[in-house]
């Protein structure tokens, strides 16, 4: 799945259009690499956010084309930082 896709699936980002803008302005990372938003992601990938007030990490845990907004939070699990 793209990754700008999975940011807005899993509700971790509103639009895909702020997710591409977040992956094309450097702000996404997967694996410790800078993404593009046409980075294809896998399970198990660690994906760091960074946000103005901070970063998120997480891992990715599931992949669909479509969930639910309950079921959103299901699809990545959150990374403390150490």
């Amino acid at each position: 799945m793209r990754l700008d896709k999975f940011l807005k699936v899993s509700r971790i980002l509103k639009r895909r259009t702020v997710a591409q803008e977040a992956c094309d302005g450097g702000k996404v990372d997967v694996n410790g690499k800078a993404a593009k938003p046409g980075c294809q992601l896998k399970v198990g990938d660690v994906v760091c956010v960074h946000f103005a007030g901070g970063s998120l990490s997480f891992r990715v845990k599931m992949l669909k084309e479509s969930v639910k907004k309950e079921e959103a939070s299901e699809m990545y699990e959150i990374i403390l930082p150490q």
